[in-house]
C-alpha cells in the first residue's frame, strides 16, 4: 500500500500545485485588465480636461478677454 499512498499523495501535491499556479495567473490576469481600465480612465480624463480648456481658451478669445 505503500506505493499507492506515494501514488496518490504525488497526485494530491501535482493537483494543489496547478490549483495555485492557475489562481496566480487568473490574479495576474485580472491585474492586468485593471491597470489597463484604470489607464483607458486616465487617458478618457485627461482628454476631456484637454477639451473643456480648449473650450474656455476659445470662449475666452470670442469675448476678447486677455490672458
Amino acid at each position: 500500500m505503500g506505493f499507492i499512498d506515494d501514488a496518490k499523495d504525488a497526485a494530491e501535491t501535482a493537483g494543489r500545485k496547478i490549483k495555485e499556479a492557475f489562481e496566480d495567473t487568473a490574479d495576474r490576469i485580472g491585474d492586468k485588465v485593471d491597470e489597463v481600465k484604470a489607464d483607458a480612465d486616465v487617458k478618457k480624463a485627461e482628454a476631456e480636461r484637454d477639451s473643456v480648456d480648449k473650450r474656455n481658451e476659445v470662449k475666452a478669445e470670442l469675448r476678447g478677454d486677455d490672458k
